[in-house]
């Protein structure tokens, strides 16, 4: 095993951080783990910061950002993860990524521009989807009539992006990288509303056909929630592959027992000092510090 210890510190100088909640360590319940552990080490460019037989945590900067463990006994439901989402700290860095993903023959899925960020996005060896992604800076972010954000899908230009990408070869996801936000599959966009905004007390940011976008701070979304194929819904059984947890980090000391005053008095669970909920399809949400 790694000495090196992981963090929950966030990244400086980004949108998603500057709030009061932001999404920290995302956790995969996998079948073979030495691939996956392989895959976002080699393919994303994560650096291994620690393994184990049973799990592998990967990051930048001494800094976990997708944790491995074993156990996934059978497959995932239609409720689950729909994407986490790596965000890099800039343009340019979103484009030396995607030369590597060129150079080493990774196949994206999709490439859009969501008017307040770039994004690729592609699937891990076990299907667990990805976005890599860049923010522009909030006073780009286009706005609505009413003054809140304004997002849609549009087709990214794949060749002008690459375009900026550096000569030489790929070091790896750079210093500022993290988690910048997670996209659930749900079975009811309202009832993931009700959840995320009314008891865990994030905002609503936006309303798709079918998806609903979260935030803290003003942030475009640091969760999301979709129906496209998930309507109805039931809940995650256990050991199923995937999503097994994700964290919800607090800024400060009074952001986070605010939050922990919400979960437990919603019912949810405080283990060995850990503050936990699951949501009305058994993703599982971790309040840290």
């Amino acid at each position: 095993m790694s000495a090196t210890a992981a963090t929950t510190e966030a990244p400086a100088n980004s949108e998603a951080y500057d709030a009061p909640y932001h999404i920290g360590t995302v956790t995969l319940r996998v079948h073979d783990l030495a691939k996956l552990t392989a895959y976002y080490r080699d393919a994303i460019g994560l650096q291994l910061l620690s393994k184990t037989d049973r799990s592998a945590e990967l990051g930048v900067a001494g800094r976990a950002i997708v944790r491995l463990e074993v156990g996934a006994a059978q497959p995932s439901s239609a409720a689950g993860l729909f994407h986490l989402a790596i965000l890099l700290p800039s343009r340019r860095d979103l484009a030396d990524w995607l030369k590597h993903a060129a150079e080493v023959g990774i196949r994206l899925e999709g490439a859009s521009d969501h008017l307040v960020s770039e994004a690729l996005y592609l699937s891990d060896p076990e299907g667990n989807g990805i976005e890599i992604y860049r923010d522009r800076k909030r006073s780009e972010w286009p706005r609505r009539a009413d003054g809140g954000i304004a997002m849609a899908t549009e087709r990214l230009d794949l060749d002008r992006l690459l375009a900026e990408a550096a000569a030489a070869p790929y070091a790896g996801m750079p210093a500022g990288t993290g988690m910048g936000h997670i996209h659930l599959r749900v079975g009811d966009t309202a009832a993931a509303e009700a959840f995320y905004r009314d008891l865990v007390g994030f905002e609503l940011m936006v309303r798709y056909p079918g998806a609903s976008f979260l935030a803290s701070g003003g942030y475009h979304h640091h969760i999301a929630g979709n129906i496209w194929g998930s309507r109805g819904a039931g809940p995650r059984q256990p050991g199923e592959a995937g999503l097994d947890r994700f964290e919800i980090v607090a800024r400060d000391a009074a952001d986070f027992t605010a939050m922990r005053e919400r979960i437990l008095a919603n019912g949810g669970d405080e283990i060995d000092g850990t503050t936990t909920i699951a949501d009305p399809w058994g993703n599982r949400l971790v309040l840290v510090r």
